[in-house]
C-alpha cells in the first residue's frame, strides 16, 4: 500500500488511530460521505486519522452521539494528507500527526487501554468549540 501524498512522500508511517463513538469491529471500513462527528455535522468529504493517541482521545471524547468514546487502530486504504483543520494555523508542522483521506480507513482493532482527559479540560475544550460556533467559525474545513 502506498501512503504517499500525491506520490511524493509518505507523511507518516503510523500506527494510525481514529477516535469516535461508533461501535466497530476489525475489518469494518470508515468511509467519507457520512455526517461529520464535529461542527455542523455536514457531509464529510474526508475521514480523519492520527498517529497519536492524544489526538485520537480528543476525537473519541468530542464525537457526537451516544455511547462511550472509542479509539480504533486503523489503516488507510489510500493516500493521506495533513489535516488542514489543525495544521494550517493551529499547529504548523503537524506535531499532532493528524491526517485526512478521501479513501476508507480499515479498522485493525480497538485500543482499550487509553486514558481520557480530565473533565475540566474537556469542559474547557467544549466551551471553546461553543464559542467558535457562536462566532460562526466552522471547526472542520472540508
Amino acid at each position: 500500500m502506498d501512503l504517499a501524498d500525491g506520490g511524493t512522500h509518505a507523511p507518516d508511517l503510523g500506527p494510525f488511530f481514529h477516535g469516535t463513538r461508533a461501535d466497530l469491529k476489525p475489518g469494518d471500513l470508515l468511509s467519507p460521505g457520512y455526517s461529520s462527528n464535529y461542527g455542523g455535522q455536514r457531509r464529510a468529504n474526508f475521514v480523519y486519522l492520527t498517529a497519536t493517541l492524544d489526538a485520537a482521545t480528543w476525537g473519541a471524547e468530542l464525537a457526537v452521539g451516544e455511547g462511550p468514546g472509542r479509539i480504533y487502530q486503523v489503516e488507510p486504504t489510500g493516500p493521506i494528507e495533513d489535516d488542514p483543520n489543525l495544521t494550517d494555523k493551529k499547529f504548523p508542522g503537524n506535531p499532532t500527526r493528524s491526517y485526512r483521506t478521501r479513501r476508507p480507513l480499515r479498522v485493525v482493532g480497538e485500543v482499550l487501554d487509553w486514558e481520557g482527559h480530565p473533565p475540566q479540560v474537556i469542559r474547557a475544550m467544549l466551551d471553546h468549540l461553543a464559542e467558535l460556533e457562536r462566532l460562526g467559525i466552522e471547526a472542520i474545513n472540508e
